[in-house]
């Protein structure tokens, strides 16, 4: 149930289009908060309430230089709540893809209606 808890408080820290940017721009380098903050148009306020959800929900690190916060992406926690997403959505995804699959081969191309392979014809009857 722990591991449960811990992704929906991932999936709600990443439910902010803003949280989802800064995200984005801590992925491969640090930044600090103040840039994050111009970045996504916020003010430093808000951008700091936005990131300690962030770091509440294990996405990002932050380091202290100075009297700068440096913010950077635990991929690792990342890896793990794909994992977890995965295994929920993975073969769901995979059944729905087969059912789609099947489902437009029985359209036939590019919806014409007739299954792939042309129009069927009737060989018992003779004409």
């Amino acid at each position: 149930m722990a591991k449960e808890s811990a992704v929906d408080e991932t999936l709600r820290a990443l439910a902010h289009p803003a949280r989802r940017a800064m995200l984005q721009l801590v992925w491969d380098a640090e930044r600090s908060s103040s840039d994050l903050a111009d970045a996504v148009g916020m003010s430093r306020p808000a951008a700091s309430q936005h990131l300690k959800v962030l770091r509440d929900a294990g996405l990002v690190h932050v380091r202290v230089d100075g009297n700068q916060r440096l913010y950077q992406v635990d991929l690792e926690r990342l890896s793990a709540v794909r994992s977890q997403l995965e295994g929920f959505w993975g073969a769901r995804l995979g059944r729905l893809a087969t059912e789609v699959a099947g489902h437009l081969r029985q359209r036939g191309p590019e919806g014409s209606g007739e299954p792939q392979g042309g129009p069927q014809v009737d060989q018992g009857r003779g004409a």
